[in-house]
Formats: C-alpha cells, structure tokens, sequence
C-alpha cells in the first residue's frame, strides 16, 4: 500500500510509523485507519523489524476523529448509507458496517508481535489517546496533552478503549478521565500511569530509539513477539492455570530450540548471542493458543 497519511520508515531494526497529516494535526479518518492497519500487517511480516514507535508529523500527535463532516461525522447511516436491519427494523449490529473503526486498529495493535512504543509529541485525544492503549509503552514530551473527550461530544469511548484504559490506569481513574472529558498535561497523565516517562520535546523520539535498540539488541525476536501476546492475553485470563498451561508450553517449545542453545552457551562463553529464529518462520507450533473472536 502507498501510504498517504501516515509515514513508515525502518532503521537500525526498528519502524517508525508518523501520524502525517500535520495540517489537520494529524486527525484520524478511514484512509488512516486502514493504512495503519496495514503498516502493522506489514510489521509483522518483516523480519527485520524488531521494534515499532508511533508518532505525530508536526506538533500533535493526533487530534481525534476528523470532524469536518460536521454533524454527521459519527452517523455510519448518513455518511457510509444504511446499515442492516432485521424485519422489525431493529439494527443488525453484527453486520461489519456498525464496526469502529478506531478498535479495528487496536485490535491490530493488539496482535502485533513486534514491542509497540507510543512516542506522544503534542495533544493526543479521542482516538488519538486511545489508539496509544493497545501500545505497550507511552513516553510523552512535556508538550503532550490527552484526553478522553468523548463524553463532551456526546459519545462513548470506542477503540477497545472501555477494555485497555481501566487495566492500565485502574477503574477509577479511567472513569474521572472519561466522564469529565477534560484534556490534561503530559504530568497528570504521568501520576495517573497512563505514560511511563515525560521528556522534553528534543529528547522525546532519542528516548524512545533508545528503548527499542534496548528491546533489539540482545533478546531473542521469537521470545519478545511470545512474550507480547502472553502478558496482554493473561490479563483477560480468570485463573493464574491459564498462565501455567501458556507458560509450560513456552518453555517446553523453547527450550528445545536453536535460540535458548544459543542463548545459555553465548551467557557461559561471556559472548553476545546470535539468535537465528525469525517470527516469520519459527513460531512454535502451539501459537495462537487461543481462539480468535468474531465479529458478530
């Protein structure tokens, strides 16, 4: 895909996908959607992308919905025509139409087997703040604010938001954000654990090259992609048996591969280890452990 709205760029191991629509302060409509999407797909099947940072083109990091469809922005049936209905006239909400579309790119964010690090430079709300919850690390620059605005336009939080926020923040405070709809600084954001870290602008994508070189450098790319999907699947997990049954074919798999060889003979002879097992190619044989929901 020829990307438009969003740039994608490898170096040293690692993507940078930038939100590119700085004039508009990089806010999200269809064609962002599928071309994030599709970056992510992307990600996954290259190999030599071994982290991801996600941020903003000129001073915001994502304004939210597109709004200059004005009244009818969030009206599926005004801008993309009737959605299904059954002979009473009741919605068929399982019909693909009704999806979001904001949680269609954080369920993919979701599925990554890539670290995913949000690197927040500028005002990041609505789906711009809730894209960042699939993500696993959020830095912010001190010129970030956030906010889930959705109650002050007479919506609800979308993109999963309901499912990520309270296992990141806790209950309460992913509530006091979402019924004030208030935007706050890169600080509070801070002291309620939605960001790990706030750095000054200059020091903002420094920061977070330096994490992902950090992820790269000396871990094993099988290990880091089964490691992402065991800790954000467990967290839905409703007995720590589950984790044990994850946990036991991991180290049952790996350790009979090429890479735990590798990886314990590199520590004995003090030498920095050559992992040859690719995502692409090496998984083991039970991933996906789970069953994958359908939209319905």
């Amino acid at each position: 895909m020829a990307y438009e709205t969003i740039k994608y760029e490898v170096a040293d191991q690692i993507l940078t996908i930038t939100l590119n629509r700085p004039d508009k302060l990089n806010a999200f409509n269809a064609q962002m959607q599928a071309e994030l999407i599709d970056a992510f797909d992307t990600a996954d099947k290259d190999d030599n992308v071994r982290a991801i940072i996600v941020t903003g083109a000129g001073r915001g990091f994502c304004a939210g919905a597109d709004l200059s469809s004005g009244a009818d922005t969030f009206d599926r049936d005004a801008r993309r025509g009737p959605v299904k209905r059954f002979a009473d006239g009741k919605v068929d909400y399982s019909d693909p139409q009704v999806r979001d579309g904001g949680g269609q790119v954080t369920l993919r964010i979701f599925k990554c087997l890539k670290p995913v690090i949000a690197a927040v430079n500028g005002p990041a709300v609505g789906i711009g703040v809730t894209m960042q919850l699939a993500m696993d690390i959020r830095i912010a620059s001190e010129a970030a604010r956030f906010g889930f605005v959705f109650s002050q336009r007479g919506i609800v939080p979308e993109a999963a938001s309901s499912w990520f926020l309270p296992r990141i923040v806790g209950i309460s405070q992913a509530l006091e954000w979402c019924y004030s709809g208030r935007v706050f600084p890169a600080q509070e954001a801070l002291a309620g654990r939605l960001v790990s870290k706030v750095v000054a602008p200059d020091d903002l994508l420094p920061t977070a090259r330096a994490l992902a070189k950090e992820f790269a450098a000396k871990t094993a790319p099988v290990s880091v992609a089964l490691i992402r999907q065991m800790m954000w699947r467990m967290m839905g997990a409703d007995d720590p048996m589950e984790a044990h049954k994850v946990d036991s074919r991991g180290i049952y798999a790996r350790g009979r591969s090429d890479d735990v060889k590798e990886g314990v003979v590199s520590f004995l002879e003090k030498r920095p280890a050559h992992f040859k097992n690719k995502v692409s190619t090496d998984m083991p044989d039970y991933f996906p452990w789970w069953t994958e929901r359908e939209y319905k």
